[in-house]
Parts: structure tokens; sequence; C-alpha cells
């Protein structure tokens, strides 16, 4: 079994991906919902910085700072960068911010490595819908010495329509010139539906009609 199928298998044993009919922020009725929050256990955490961490090397991103956005990218990036040293040997720095500054001791609203210019820096997030983390992240970075900012991995893209005709990575990708690596696609796991390796096969049909219908 790939990773991906792996991953995918992953998500739906810790209950992150579920069927069903959900309301998203979009208005949009959809047949399946990542709930990154529902991760709970020290053992689903390190299994997950394992997956960002073979996802990052598998794409040969260059980085040596990961940075989480409050609150939901703080586990993603500890988890990814302790990954990165035990699997992989690679010793990474990481930071995140908090949603509101200190105002004592050491202040500001960075807490773990203090960025600087000549910094690269991955983005660790769980899934992009309208890329509003993304631009509240980039000014937080842009202050703190504005860093050279590597790309922005998350663990599911749903490759669907942003605000206009592209998807919301695609946007992202436009405006900001930032790659975004997703360990997998909505066609991923239309795939392990369609072959057994996540049950739901009874809303294969509307996957697939809401990936006709929303898609890009």
């Amino acid at each position: 079994m790939s990773y991906k199928k792996e991953f995918v298998k992953f998500m739906y044993d810790s209950n992150v991906l579920t069927f069903g009919e959900f309301t998203l922020k979009s208005g949009r009725k959809a047949p399946y919902f990542i709930n990154t929050g529902n991760y709970k256990t020290g053992e689903q955490i390190s299994k997950l910085g394992g997956f960002y961490a073979k996802c990052i090397i598998e794409n040969n991103i260059d980085a040596n700072v990961f940075f989480g956005p409050a609150y939901k990218g703080i586990p993603l990036c500890v988890a990814a960068a302790s990954s990165m040293f035990l699997d992989y040997g690679k010793n990474v720095n990481y930071c995140f911010n908090r949603k509101e500054a200190k105002d004592h001791g050491e202040g500001g609203v960075i807490v773990g490595h203090k960025l600087s210019s000549s910094d690269k820096v991955l983005i660790i997030e769980d899934v992009i819908t309208a890329g509003t983390a993304i631009r509240e992240t980039l000014p937080i970075l842009k202050e703190a010495d504005n860093p050279d900012v590597s790309g922005v991995i998350i663990s599911v893209d749903r490759m669907e329509r942003g605000k206009g005709d592209k998807s919301a990575v695609s946007e992202v990708y436009d405006e900001f010139g930032i790659k975004v690596y997703p360990i997998v696609t909505i066609e991923d796991i239309i795939e392990c539906i369609q072959d057994g390796t996540v049950e739901g096969k009874e809303y294969l049909d509307k996957m697939i009609e809401y990936r006709k219908n929303y898609g890009v």
C-alpha cells in the first residue's frame, strides 16, 4: 500500500475523514468532511508527523523552518519537525504564532525559532478552503524579518473551486507565488473508496457528483 493510501486509511480510522452530508463554510453541501481536530492521541500525532515528513521528502522541499499557524498548525509543525529528525535525521527548526501578541517577558507573537530574512519557511497546515489562513499568516512572517516562504503543505487538496474558477490551491499560487503540496487529494480519497481501502462505497456516487459540480 502506498503512503498516500495509508494516509487516507489513517484519516478514516482516526475519524478525521468522515462521510455523510456536511454544510461547508462556502454553503456547499459536501458528502465528506475533513476534521483534523479529531486527532487526539500521541500515536495519531506521531503517525501524522510521519506522513507530513514523507511528503516533504518526496517533494524535496527546501526549508529550514516549519511554521504552524495557530491553532491547528501548531501541533502539525511540531509533529512534522520531530518526524523529520527521527525518520530522516534532518534537524529542522519550528515556530508558530500566538493569536494575540504577548505584552510581557520576551513579547511578540512568534513562539519557537526566531525568524530571520535568511530563513526558508515551510508553512504546515491542515486544509486550504479559501486561503484565509495563508492570507493571515504571510503578514505575520513579513513582520518577523520577512523570511522566504518555500511553500505550504496540507493534508488534503479538495481540488474544488475557490472564489473563482480556479482551485483554492491555484489561487494561493496565483496571488502569492507560493506552491501548495498536499499529502493526498480528493481523487486519492475517491480511489481508496473504489478499491476498498476505506469504507464508504454508498457515498461514492455523491463524491463523484460533488467533484463534477465543484471540482477543477
